[in-house]
């Protein structure tokens, strides 16, 4: 069993890259949306190239929308998908075109995963470090983070989360009016993230 704990300081300590550009209440601004991007990166990575394949043999057919999302979730194996060619490690490989790359990446979610982002108004925040220069740190720090659901199993990715958004809480607590994670946005990250228990 992985130690949560472990997990938690290592992507609190990426967090230290923010100082500046972020006050230390607005780092889950960032932090949350790229925790659950790198999970979703390992989570998807075994079935990754069936699900490009069933894209590629989709793309400009009939199906679209909604049933195309179902058809490639049901590839992916879970409640969600990815059909971009990207992942950690190549947004990783190739730093001049970080930004482009990583926005086309969250783009090539099923939509359930685009609305976690949209909550978060997340591309304001990739430009945003982009312009502070910390983006390709902090996109390379978490692909060094392996939250893969061998590594770190369902029950420690939810205790990961508690610990991450009790310490985020309580820096917003030191500053009123800076906390800016919407119940409803943690619920739908748990709805998906933990939706395949055996899986995740």
């Amino acid at each position: 069993m992985s130690d949560h704990n472990y997990f938690s300081n290592l992507i609190w300590q990426i967090a230290d890259l923010l100082r500046g550009p972020y006050r230390p209440p607005q780092y889950e601004r960032v932090m949350l949306p790229m925790t659950v991007l790198r999970r979703f990166d390992c989570v998807l990575a075994p079935t990754k190239p069936k699900v490009l394949a069933e894209f590629e043999k989709r793309k400009g057919g009939k199906l679209e929308g909604d049933a195309l999302d179902t058809n490639l979730n049901k590839a992916a194996g879970q409640r969600f998908h990815n059909h971009s060619p990207l992942d950690f490690e190549k947004l990783k490989g190739d730093p001049d075109n970080i930004e482009k790359h990583l926005v086309s990446y969250i783009k090539g979610f099923s939509k359930n995963v685009r609305d976690i982002f949209d909550f978060f108004e997340f591309e304001a925040e990739i430009e945003r470090m982009r312009e502070a220069n910390i983006l390709y740190l902090v996109v390379s720090k978490f692909c060094d983070v392996n939250l893969h659901p061998n590594t770190v199993p369902n029950e420690q990715m939810g205790l990961i989360f508690e610990n991450l958004i009790r310490r985020f809480n309580e820096l917003a607590n030191e500053t009123a009016g800076d906390h800016f994670t919407p119940r409803e946005v943690i619920r739908l990250m748990v709805s998906i993230l933990f939706i395949n228990d055996d899986k995740l």
